[in-house]
């Protein structure tokens, strides 16, 4: 039985329908990331001012790193915070980059706690202890502090300042108030055809 006129035209509004919304993804303005604007925004803070960090805001910063992913949910990282005078001198014998700040969080990790990868024996506790840097890292900037990641101390004078048993060190940060721009190598990057593969 052949369809009658109206029905004609209701096969073909509803085939129009369907393709109008075949490129809908690009017509669709993608979703603003703040996450990309703040990776941005943030860089090496290395001056501070001599203004205290609140408690408040502190507390902020641990609760990102306590909220990092780590593999198993094993969290085998502590964080030590660091704001007594004598300590934080001792720790500047450990290493010269505390750029003078008033507060300072060492993050460590113990291997024995931590994941380790079946196939080569690859223990994940220094990978977790990063994450959990990085969190703190970006919520420090998030807060409009500042930061920058020490990788260059000695981990044995770090260990016997803290006294830290079986952890390890892995980062240390210092915090404050920013004095001073980010360098001219801030927005420095490599193409994304240089960094990455699409396969």
């Amino acid at each position: 039985m052949k369809k009658n006129l109206f029905h004609r035209l209701s096969d073909i509004s509803r085939i129009h329908h369907r393709a109008a919304f075949r490129d809908v993804h690009q017509r669709i303005t993608p979703k603003k990331s703040g996450f990309l604007d703040l990776a941005k925004a943030r860089y090496s803070c290395r001056a501070f001012t001599d203004k205290p960090v609140p408690d408040g805001l502190l507390d902020q910063i641990l609760e990102a790193g306590r909220m990092a992913p780590t593999a198993v949910n094993k969290q085998p990282v502590h964080i030590w915070v660091v704001r007594q005078p004598e300590l934080l001198e001792k720790l500047g014998a450990a290493t010269q980059y505390l750029f003078g700040a008033s507060l300072v969080l060492v993050v460590g990790c113990k291997s024995g706690d931590a994941w380790v990868r079946k196939y080569d024996g690859k223990n994940g506790a220094e990978i977790d202890a990063a994450i959990v840097g990085t969190h703190l890292m970006m919520e420090i900037a998030d807060l409009g502090l500042g930061t920058t990641w020490v990788g260059s101390f000695d981990p044995a004078k770090v260990k016997e300042v803290l006294d830290m048993g079986d952890y390890e060190p892995v980062v240390l940060f210092p915090v404050g108030y920013p004095d001073k721009e980010p360098s001219e190598r801030h927005g420095v990057r490599k193409a994304l055809d240089e960094l990455v593969t699409r396969l």
